[in-house]
């Protein structure tokens, strides 16, 4: 589904604030795979996704997706296959306009809004519903009304209601509380499942990266520096994670989030 060929990118190049983000990176990624990205601030995970989603574009190398180059493809022609959450609930939706519009938006893959039948209607009621957290009841509330869960719980409803090939999440719990960040993970899991996408997970919680899904990255300095799955990852422990970056890296992991 995702292919990556010897993937450069390096910002600010020529000057004294040179920053490489991303390092001659090459990756494969199955169709249907849930892949969790782990790794220090600044070791190049958003920068990654930005390249995948078009947001940005390579210094160097190729971007396959389902078999299509898509390396100096625009953000908005890759957003229809796209689906992209990101940190911040206020990202992702249209604060202005109620539930029932920014679904409407979605649903009709950023085409302006028209008048559903009934049945369609009630159809966005029940995707609402799957959330549990009442919003089916609130359809006409603006969008900015709506606590930080909701809200990211609504985004992922909207990037996913039409299945995308692929879906980008981009630490999309870390600025909810635990309850809210916890339902989400859990929406996240049955919606993945559900519809078959291929995922990528940007997580900085160890234990979560171990668990979800079938694949773990590591990245360090714009590489993938560990690639686990199968047999080999459900015998890991967060130490051994630990262990491996300090291994690899040849320093400790200091970003304590990252052990929790």
């Amino acid at each position: 589904m995702l292919e990556m060929i010897n993937v450069s990118k390096t910002f600010n190049p020529d000057t004294s604030c040179a920053q490489k983000a991303i390092d001659n990176l090459s990756l494969k990624v199955d169709d249907g795979e849930f892949i969790c990205l782990i790794g220090a601030n600044g070791s190049g995970k958003s920068t990654l996704f930005s390249l995948i989603a078009g947001s940005i574009f390579s210094d160097e190398g190729k971007i396959f997706i389902d078999g299509k180059n898509v390396t100096m493809d625009e953000e908005y022609e890759r957003a229809s296959y796209i689906g992209r959450l990101f940190q911040d609930p206020m990202l992702g939706s249209a604060p202005d306009l109620s539930v029932y519009e920014n679904l409407m938006l979605a649903a009709k893959q950023g085409g302006w809004l028209s008048i559903p039948n009934k049945k369609e209607k009630e159809y966005l009621r029940e995707k609402l519903k799957e959330l549990d957290m009442g919003l089916e009841d609130r359809m006409n509330t603006p969008v900015r009304l709506l606590s930080g869960g909701q809200r990211q719980a609504l985004t992922l409803i909207m990037a996913t209601i039409n299945p995308p090939k692929l879906l980008l999440l981009d630490e999309h719990t870390a600025a909810l509380d635990p309850e809210s960040g916890k339902k989400v993970i859990e929406l996240t899991e049955k919606i993945v499942s559900e519809n078959h996408i291929t995922c990528l997970m940007i997580t900085h919680n160890m234990e979560q990266a171990l668990r979800l899904g079938n694949r773990t990255l590591m990245l360090a300095e714009g590489k993938i520096i560990y690639d686990v799955s199968g047999e080999e990852r459900e015998k890991l422990e967060v130490a051994d994670l630990v262990r491996k970056f300090k291994d690899t890296v040849g320093k400790d992991l200091d970003d304590k989030i990252l052990l929790s």
